[in-house]
């Protein structure tokens, strides 16, 4: 009886440390965020949001674009455009410097929006992320739990959840844009947002990937872990074998991604394939998008994007963790 009472007592030790380990240095979940440290003048300019969006009885759609581009670069000519079509309502968040700076920061921006468009729409609202956009929304919610009853949905086109192997071949050293060390696999920023559990009761999480991603890389990062009833992970090759999208284009221009992230939105839970057409397989372009300039607007974008990126300070190496995200901060 004594050997089994030993036994027993070792095997919770082991548990308990495991679990400890696990959550590392990092704040419980549920402690309230920090005041924000961004000037109010400067959160309040940053979103804007339709008319619509006022009073809705609609669930909101609130977006973060995606690394070296504005709400305008990355939306205006396509999810914009379709939305106003069908007269749902959104919200879009500018984030500083086109987010090659601290992600950190960008992240205190994304939390204002989130409260702002909670506040004006009076409802739970659908936060959809590019890239980056994806990953800064859920440092939010880590990391500020009053945001979590705000949002119903979250959307992730092709978010950097786990890092991308591509900044750690660029960036093995440091000597890079500061976002850029904070996307590496190896990052503390990726490993801060990731701690103590990756998702949170009452969101529902779609994380949409593509195996022809150029940036965000291995196939799998940017998948989210969590209850199967409120995760879906899903790349679109699965649901189209021939979908071509890329990086860009999941996030900007493809068809098939809309129409998961609008399914996401329109019901209870996170997006179900199985409610996507098989005919959707055979369009290219989402509703908005333009057939006769999409390749200009593509254009315009990835120079957009790639010139703010290389015009970006030069960091040696990641930023430092905020104190709020540590257990004793």
């Amino acid at each position: 009886m004594k050997r089994l009472l030993v036994l027993v007592a070792t095997l919770l030790f082991v548990s308990m440390s495991a679990a400890a380990a696990s959550a590392g240095p990092y704040a419980p979940v549920n402690r309230p965020g920090p005041r924000l440290s961004v000037p109010i003048a400067d959160l309040q300019a940053a979103v804007r949001c339709t008319p619509s969006a006022y009073g809705s009885q609609r669930e909101v759609a609130l977006f973060v674009p995606g690394t070296g581009v504005g709400p305008d670069e990355a939306y205006s000519w396509n999810w914009f455009r379709a939305l106003d079509r069908i007269g749902h309502p959104y919200c879009a968040v500018t984030l500083p410097g086109s987010s090659v700076g601290d992600v950190q920061v960008s992240a205190e921006y994304v939390v204002h929006a989130i409260r702002h468009t909670h506040a004006v729409s009076r409802g739970k609202i659908a936060v959809i992320g590019h890239s980056q956009g994806g990953v800064s929304a859920r440092f939010a919610l880590r990391f500020w739990p009053d945001t979590r009853a705000m949002v119903a949905d979250h959307i992730g086109l092709a978010a950097v959840n786990h890092g991308s192997d591509q900044n750690d071949s660029l960036y093995p050293n440091g000597n890079g844009p500061a976002f850029a060390l904070q996307l590496k696999t190896t990052a503390k920023f990726i490993e801060a947002t990731n701690s103590r559990q990756e998702t949170f009761a009452g969101i529902s999480y779609t994380s949409l990937s593509t195996t022809h991603d150029q940036f965000v890389t291995p196939a799998g990062t940017t998948d989210v872990h969590g209850p199967a009833s409120r995760v879906a992970n899903i790349s679109l090759q699965d649901v189209c074998p021939q979908n071509v999208a890329d990086h860009i284009t999941i996030g900007t221009s493809d068809a098939l991604a809309y129409a998961l992230t609008m399914n996401a939105i329109t019901r209870n839970g996170p997006a179900n394939p199985a409610e996507i057409p098989a005919s959707l397989c055979s369009q290219q372009n989402m509703p908005g998008v333009d057939p006769d300039t999409v390749v200009d607007d593509l254009a315009t974008f990835l120079k957009a994007a790639t010139d703010v990126i290389a015009a970006a300070p030069v960091s040696a190496t990641e930023p430092a963790l905020k104190p709020y995200v540590f257990a004793r901060g």
